[in-house]
């Protein structure tokens, strides 16, 4: 699928600002939105919204279909009457430029536990309504999650609650185990269910007030899931695991040119075979629900589904492995048969093969186009703007790169000189003169991380591929979003013809 020519912001909501220790789906987003709206911008680009585990990552995820309970606004808690107004009386001094994740976790749990017993006690049976509907309508997936969760924190003491380390009887999922741990957990269950139907009202809301204002939300779905997931032990005969539920292979990608071991991701891998069986319905499931939450949706890892890394799971690192082939074509033209042409942004960074292309192209999905891997080296890189196609998303830089300031900071000499060069600047304002470049480019989509927008160094990097903490933290305050950033975005947007489309 081709999208018109467009611009926006990369930023995910962790990263707004806001008194609760981290960035929520409060007033501070839908100021953002406005922000936006004011900036001319149409894409609101984000990270996976899931539930976060060990490190903090939205790549790794406790599920690939439910939400992550710490967006969740406690000013929207009071406002829809399921915290009384003096619980957010007596707020900790978070930090406000990082997350804190430990102390806001704390915090936020005690919240929860106040606002899930509030709503037993006494919400309208209007909103006990409205949450046996959301439960019935998700029942697919928001029982196994909401049991797991509460089966996790059981066992959190026992090696950090994973799955594979709980009794035989619930790991294995034997009917008598899971009747009697149901039972048992029942109150805990249903506390984890009341998050996710408090996230999904605060979300869908934010999405349709973006929606109504012409920006469209950009999110981002990971090709595999993270082992220590509901999707995994729910569903295991869709993974390569032993007899004891550990994974017998895993996923990463082979030695390069950044990293002599390659990347030991750790992800269990999916039998493929298993899944075409029944039309791949374990992954149409999850782009529906993808999709619901979000109007576009990077696909990451896209070369993946043409061939992936397997690593044997014992290898300490990604040096031993072998190239297996994926679903291919049949994955895509099934979704399409199934879903209709599909809002995909492919994430075809790496070592790309003529294949990887041709399945790409096949769907008309445009590719990735990362700006800062097109200096330095050869003088036609496929990352330099005098060679996109217009059927691509350009980028200053992801999430998964330094801030284009840092960057260009510990950049050769080489590199700076070229960039200086092509830009046409002395690289005084370099994070500008890259946004410049991107939305100056035939790219029918740019994007620009925030950061770059408000001229960062790397203090400010978002995440480290391959550093396991530490990351994930970054947040700004309110005086940096000033109308100086909102003015220089409106000009660009005018003046390369990436203004948002206008309705009759």
């Amino acid at each position: 699928m081709r999208f018109t020519r467009s611009g926006g912001i990369l930023l995910h909501p962790t990263s707004l600002p806001g008194r609760y220790g981290i960035g929520d789906l409060g007033d501070t987003a839908y100021q953002f939105v406005d922000f936006l709206t004011a900036a001319k911008q149409s894409l609101w680009q984000i990270l996976p919204l899931g539930p976060t585990g060990y490190g903090d990552s939205p790549y790794q995820c406790f599920s690939a279909f439910a939400g992550n309970p710490l967006l969740i606004s406690p000013d929207k808690l009071v406002e829809a009457g399921f915290l009384p107004p003096d619980a957010l009386a007596n707020v900790p001094q978070f930090p406000t430029h990082r997350v804190d994740y430990g102390w806001v976790i704390d915090y936020k749990n005690k919240l929860f536990d106040r606002a899930f017993a509030h709503f037993q006690a006494h919400a309208a049976a209007e909103q006990h309504a409205d949450f046996e509907q959301f439960c019935g309508e998700n029942d697919a997936w928001l029982d196994d999650f909401a049991l797991f969760m509460a089966l996790k924190m059981e066992h959190m003491a026992q090696d950090g609650g994973v799955w594979n380390t709980w009794p035989a009887g619930i790991a294995q999922r034997e009917p008598s185990a899971m009747a009697r741990w149901m039972d048992d957990k029942a109150v805990e269950i249903e506390r984890h269910k009341f998050l996710q139907f408090v996230f999904f009202q605060q979300w869908l809301a934010l999405k349709a007030y973006a929606n109504k204002r012409g920006v469209k939300i950009v999110g981002d779905a990971p090709i595999f899931v993270a082992y220590d997931s509901a999707d995994v032990w729910a569903n295991p005969d869709l993974f390569y695991l032993n007899d004891d539920g550990s994974p017998s292979v895993i996923a990463g990608v082979p030695p390069d040119y950044f990293s002599e071991t390659g990347q030991r991701w750790g992800n269990p891998l999916y039998r493929w075979p298993v899944m075409a069986e029944d039309g791949y319905a374990w992954w149409q499931a999850r782009l529906k629900a993808t999709l619901a939450q979000v109007d576009i949706v990077r696909l990451d890892h896209f070369r993946g589904f043409e061939a992936y890394w397997e690593i044997p799971a014992e290898e300490e690192t990604a040096v031993i492995g072998q190239w297996i082939k994926g679903p291919g074509l049949d994955f895509f033209h099934t979704m399409q048969e199934k879903m209709g042409d599909l809002p995909i942004i492919a994430e075809d960074l790496g070592v790309i093969t003529p294949e990887v292309e041709a399945m790409r192209d096949e769907f008309d999905f445009p590719g990735m186009k990362i700006l800062q891997f097109a200096f330095g080296g050869e003088k036609n890189s496929s990352f330099l703007p005098h060679t996109f196609p217009r059927n691509c998303v350009v980028y200053t830089g992801t999430h998964d790169n330094e801030t284009t300031v840092g960057w260009y900071q510990n950049a050769s000499p080489a590199e700076q000189d070229h960039v200086r060069r092509y830009t046409a600047s002395d690289g005084h304002d370099i994070a500008w003169a890259m946004i410049r470049l991107a939305f100056a480019s035939v790219a029918n989509m740019a994007v620009a991380p925030l950061q770059d927008l408000m001229k960062l160094d790397n203090s400010a990097r978002m995440n480290f591929p391959g550093k396991a903490s530490g990351y994930w933290q970054w947040r700004f305050t309110p005086e940096m979003l000033t109308d100086e950033i909102r003015r220089r975005l409106v000009e660009l947007t005018e003046l390369y013809g990436r203004l948002p489309e206008t309705k009759d």
